[in-house]
């Protein structure tokens, strides 16, 4: 049964974890979750539309809404700021929509530490290889950004434990299922034996 009122939903999962697929999916077929616009200093690239994939705007203004206590989370990431707005957060419940909020374990962890209402998941790959093989068949990224990639992923699945919800994603439909029970029952049949194993993985290489 789908939620009467509008909720916060924070995801974070090392890259290549399959987690943009998975919110992708999950939105397709639910018209009462949105996912969130975060507002960077970025300049947008080809295609990108503002107010669609995110809100642009100057970095004296992303300093005055940062003065203005306007994020519920933002970070910098590599020579630009990203954030939440709590304005974009507040008008979607207005309208009676529940947010996805696609985020890293830095993010959430302001959010956690500032104790906003929200229900968290994690989005575990099922191995290290996997993981590797994932981002190897983007073919996007050079060998030095893989190996970066993974770095981090070692360092991010050490947090898991900070999240409510922890999903293994080795079949998309079985993750996809397992998402749709945690967001409309907060119920799921978590398996910590092979959540452990699957740490344990990822943190011998």
């Amino acid at each position: 049964m789908q939620n009467n009122y509008p909720e916060l939903f924070v995801i974070s999962a090392p890259s290549g974890a399959g987690k943009s697929t998975l919110i992708k999916k999950f939105l397709s077929s639910n018209n009462n979750f949105e996912l969130s616009v975060s507002a960077t200093t970025r300049p947008p690239r080809d295609g990108e539309i503002d107010g669609v994939h995110y809100q642009f705007i100057s970095d004296d203004k992303f300093t005055s809404l940062v003065d203005e206590n306007a994020f519920i989370e933002y970070a910098q990431v590599h020579n630009h700021r990203y954030g939440t707005l709590k304005s974009f957060i507040d008008n979607k419940f207005t309208q009676g929509k529940s947010i996805i909020l696609d985020i890293d374990v830095q993010g959430y962890m302001q959010i956690k530490n500032s104790n906003i209402p929200n229900s968290s998941i994690f989005i575990l790959p099922p191995s290290f290889r996997e993981l590797k093989k994932r981002l190897e068949d983007r073919k996007s990224d050079t060998n030095a950004a893989i190996n970066k990639r993974m770095a981090n992923a070692r360092a991010e699945v050490q947090c898991y434990g900070e999240y409510d919800f922890v999903i293994v994603n080795d079949d998309i439909e079985k993750a996809i299922k397992t998402f749709e029970d945690i967001i409309f029952t907060k119920n799921y049949d978590s398996n910590k034996n092979l959540i452990e194993k699957i740490l344990q993985d990822m943190l011998s290489y």
